[in-house]
This record gives structure tokens, C-alpha cells and sequence, in this order.
């Protein structure tokens, strides 16, 4: 199991990596998350839902992603509230106070019962699992009925190595302190560290490695190197595009709401040589534009294209995009001839109206929406889960596609409009996660009678490279370069195995797992 001193220290990246490395020294190994917290999710070939951290990890193993690799997985709907997913299905909202709380016991009994089903089956099916930690083991706030750290670890005895980022400066206080934090019998299947990051030239940093494991009598198991243009899917930071030439020929912009979810799906996008791609907030819109925005709002910088996202919170979010002036700043983007794309809920966001009558995802209520595709949505307790196949129909061409659907709402069509997706699902059959077999087609997609909106409820649309090709033409951009993530996914589990093979200690891992 690998655990961090702190969220993002590289427990996810490590554990891809080694995925990768041991899968291709021939051993059947596969990713495991026993609990996750995480917005942006994947579809699971059985037609669950799981963190993307452990599908790219699933992708590294070369397997399908399966429910049991993150049988506990929790989707923040707010800054107190979560929709708990076990199994892959999603259970009920809960407040965070509950879940936490003393009151939590029997569910957290309940918990832990669904995270050991999962384990016993992988283990049955599998030579080795690399287990991800979550968040750092050593919350004292959490402790007490802990499933994601060193509760799971000690429950199954698995050995344990913690990873620290030294980039962030503090490495050796945050390793020894989380040592400190830990339990005796914690602490003793403590097997070893590895540290992250790492700048410069390595025998700088010796006299403190020999400190280190003098003082705890833990051996260090690797310094990695700061890996510089490490583009794999990220589980939850933004991360910045590339610096790329000034020759660029489209400006995407992609609204950064509170809630965004799956913002995996603009990683073609932000990794496009030709492509201008930026996340647009608050902090990015400069203090000239803010103040015009007060008279006349467009505190939105000029872009070709712009795209609402997905979010968890669809009609929080839509208030949130009325609240910064973004509405009217659409409105003058579309005057002007720009592109305007919604995906999941930014999506619903495009239609009429939001409809949530049983509070989904947060208060009982309705929504007026954009208005600017003539749709309308009802957010339902069931969730649609599947992955699908098909073609994109656009500017006279027809191109093939795959992708995922992940969302609560039911939308249908006020008027007949041209539907750019022809798509079918690509598991034996189509199913709510309540397990109702969907009868009637999704309204997966919409175009706007001038040709200038696209709305879909696909998620991972760019990752199919001509689809991603006709998207960019539709946007303004002629003679578009193709860049098929999917290949340089691969391309970069193969990177980080190498880099590991080098740097870790790979004896001192054999005998950790007893592989012998």
C-alpha cells in the first residue's frame, strides 16, 4: 500500500507507474482504492463508477476498469455534503458532520465491508494489488473507524511505504511527523519511504537521507526526479497547459465553476500544440475587465470557443456563472460569431430549465438555464452509467466516437432539433445504477439551429481523435493536427515505469511483497 505524507504527493502516480512496471514483468497485477474522494470519475465496464485516478491506474495494468478497484467513492456536492458511491452506485447525499461523526459507526461498519468484498474478490483474481491510500494517515480528525489509510492496512496486514513531495519544501518533517502520528503497529508496517520530486543533483540531498533513516530506522526506497510535461490524468488539481508557440490557431476557454467535474475531458484540448487553452476564473480575468464587467458585463477574455463543463452541483454552479456576469458574456461571445460547447451539466445549463424536485443535489427547486437550446432537464435519483460508441455527425461528415455518460438528469427536446451524436452503448446493455434497464434513447446530444452551439452529454468526447479533429474544425480551426491522448497516455505509463525502474530500489520491493 502506498500512503502520502499529504494529498497529492504522488501516491496515484507512483502507484500507475508501478502498476506498469510490474504488469510488464509479467505479473498479474491490479489497482486498488478501498475509499476516494474525487470529482472526476470514470465508467466502469461492469456500468459502475470509480475515481479516474484508479481507471488510469486500470489503464497502466492493461485492464478494464472494474467497480471493485474503488469500492467507496465520494463525489463533494458542496462544502459539507457528498453523494457516496459504493460499488459503484451512488447511495445517498450525506453531510459530512454524519459521515464523520459518532454517528457514522454502523455505516462505516458497512464501509468496510463492501471495501473487504471488493478486496477478497481482486485477491482471488490477481498476483499482487497496489493499494492507494488517501489524503495522509496521520489526520487525527479521522482516525477513529478509518477505511482508507492504515485502518484497511491493518485489517488485510498489508506492508505499507509512504511517499513525500519534496518539491513543496518540509520533506523530512512531513515523513517523521507522519511516522510519529502512526500507532505502534502502524508504524511497523511502515516498510519504507520515497520521495518525490526531487530537483538537482542527488548526492546533495545523502547526509539527509542517512538522517532519515537513522533516526527511524526506515530505509529510503527511491528519490524520484521531478518529472517536467507529465501529462497523465490528473484526479483532481488543474493543471496549467504547456507552454506552446505563439503560432497558435484557436482560443479555447473553459469555465472553471466551483464544481467542476470531469475536466479530464479537455486534457486533448490543453495538450494541443495549435490550441490557446485556458481555464478562465476570477483570478484569471484581470482588473480592467472586472470593472467594465460592473457597466457592461464581459469579464470573459475573447475566445473562439467557449465550454461550460461538468459539474456535480449543476444548478449551484448555473447561479455561480449568472453571479460573475458569464451569462451575458456568452450571449456577446455568440453575437460575435464564437463557438459555444456544453458537456454534462454545462449541457443541461444550455436549455430551458433544471428541474430538481427531490433535492439530487441540493435543495428541492428549479432553475431557469441559459435558454439558449431548446431543452429541459429533470434531475432524477437514478444515474445513467455507461460507456457508448458511435458517431459524431457534423459539417456533413460522420466520425467515429466513444465515450462515457455519468448523469442524474433526464433532458428532452423541446423542438426538433439536428442530434450530432448517433451512439450506442457499448456494455451488453444499457442500465441505470439502480439497475433498471434504460428503455428509451438518451437525448445525448443537441445542435443549435444556427450550427454555433453543441451540447452532449458524453464525457471523453476528445479523446477520439477525428472527433476531437471535427470539433476543432466546427470551433474555427482549419486543418487541425490530430493528438490522440490515448497514445500518449501510454506513451507517459511507459515514461514513469522507466523513470521508476531506474530510481527505486526494486530488490527492497521484493522483499517487501515477499514476491520470491
Amino acid at each position: 500500500m502506498v500512503q502520502g505524507t499529504t494529498s497529492d504527493a504522488g501516491k496515484s502516480t507512483l502507484v500507475a507507474g508501478l502498476c506498469r512496471l510490474f504488469v510488464r514483468q509479467g505479473v498479474k497485477v491490479a489497482p486498488f482504492k478501498p475509499q476516494n474522494m474525487a470529482l472526476n470519475s470514470a465508467v466502469t465496464i461492469d456500468g459502475g463508477e470509480i475515481g479516474r485516478a484508479q481507471a488510469l491506474q486500470a489503464v497502466a495494468c492493461h485492464l478494464e476498469p472494474q467497480i471493485d478497484f474503488n469500492p467507496i467513492l465520494l463525489k463533494p456536492s458542496s462544502d459539507t455534503g457528498s453523494q457516496v458511491i459504493v460499488h459503484g452506485r451512488a447511495l445517498m447525499k450525506m453531510e459530512a458532520e454524519d459521515y464523520f461523526g459518532k454517528n457514522a459507526e454502523g455505516y462505516r461498519v458497512k464501509a468496510m465491508a463492501a471495501v473487504l468484498e471488493s478486496y477478497q474478490r481482486l485477491t482471488s483474481d490477481y498476483d499482487m494489488l497496489l493499494v492507494e491510500g488517501a489524503g495522509s494517515p496521520a489526520e487525527i480528525n479521522l482516525r477513529e473507524g478509518d477505511i482508507a489509510n492504515m485502518g484497511f492496512a491493518e485489517e488485510v496486514d498489508c506492508p505499507v511505504i509512504i511517499i513525500a513531495d519534496i518539491d513543496k519544501g518540509g520533506v523530512f518533517a512531513h515523513l517523521v511527523g507522519t511516522l510519529a502520528l502512526l500507532s505502534e503497529s502502524e508504524r511497523a508496517r511502515v516498510k519504507g519511504f520515497v520521495i518525490n520530486r526531487f530537483r538537482g543533483d542527488i548526492s546533495l540531498l545523502q547526509d539527509g537521507l542517512d538522517w532519515l533513516e537513522n533516526y527511524t530506522n526506515k530505509p529510503v526506497l527511491g528519490v524520484l526526479p521531478y518529472l517536467h510535461d507529465l501529462h497523465l490524468d490528473a484526479e483532481d488539481a488543474l493543471i496549467a497547459a504547456p507552454e506552446k508557440s505563439t503560432d497558435t490557431k484557436l482560443k479555447v476557454l473553459v469555465l472553471l465553476l466551483p464544481r467542476i467535474s470531469n475536466h479530464t475531458d479537455f486534457d486533448p484540448l490543453r495538450l494541443h500544440p495549435q490550441i490557446d487553452f485556458n481555464y478562465v476564473s476570477l483570478q484569471t480575468i484581470t482588473k480592467t475587465q472586472a470593472q467594465k464587467a460592473i457597466d457592461e458585463p464581459y469579464p470573459l477574455p475573447a475566445a473562439d470557443l467557449i465550454i461550460i463543463p461538468g459539474s456535480k452541483n449543476v444548478r449551484a454552479d448555473l447561479e455561480f456563472i449568472r453571479q460573475q456576469g458569464w451569462d451575458s458574456a456568452i450571449d456577446k461571445h455568440l453575437r460575435y460569431g464564437g463557438k459555444l460547447m456544453g458537456i454534462c451539466g454545462g449541457y443541461q445549463m444550455l436549455g430551458q430549465l433544471i428541474d430538481d424536485p427531490h433535492g439530487i443535489e441540493d435543495s428541492p427547486g428549479n432553475s431557469d438555464a441559459l435558454g439558449l437550446l431548446p431543452l429541459v432537464t429533470e434531475l432524477t435519483d437514478n444515474k445513467i452509467l455507461q460507456q457508448v460508441e458511435g458517431h459524431l455527425n457534423l459539417l456533413g461528415e460522420r466520425v467515429p466516437v466513444e465515450g462515457y455518460e455519468i448523469h442524474c438528469g433526464r433532458s428532452r427536446s423541446l423542438l426538433p432539433l439536428t442530434q450530432p451524436l448517433s451512439l450506442s452503448v457499448k456494455l451488453e446493455a444499457g442500465v441505470d445504477e439502480l439497475g433498471a434497464e434504460i428503455q428509451e434513447p438518451e437525448l445525448e446530444g443537441m445542435l443549435s439551429s444556427d450550427g454555433n452551439i453543441l451540447g452532449t452529454y458524453v464525457h471523453g468526447l476528445f479523446d477520439s481523435p477525428q472527433a476531437c479533429q471535427l470539433i476543432l474544425q466546427w470551433a474555427g480551426m482549419k486543418d487541425a493536427a490530430v493528438v490522440d491522448v490515448n497514445q500518449v497516455r501510454e506513451q507517459q505509463l511507459d515514461r514513469l515505469a522507466d523513470v521508476l525502474e531506474l530510481h527505486l530500489d526494486l530488490d527492497r520491493f521484493d522483499q517487501i511483497w515477499d514476491r520470491h
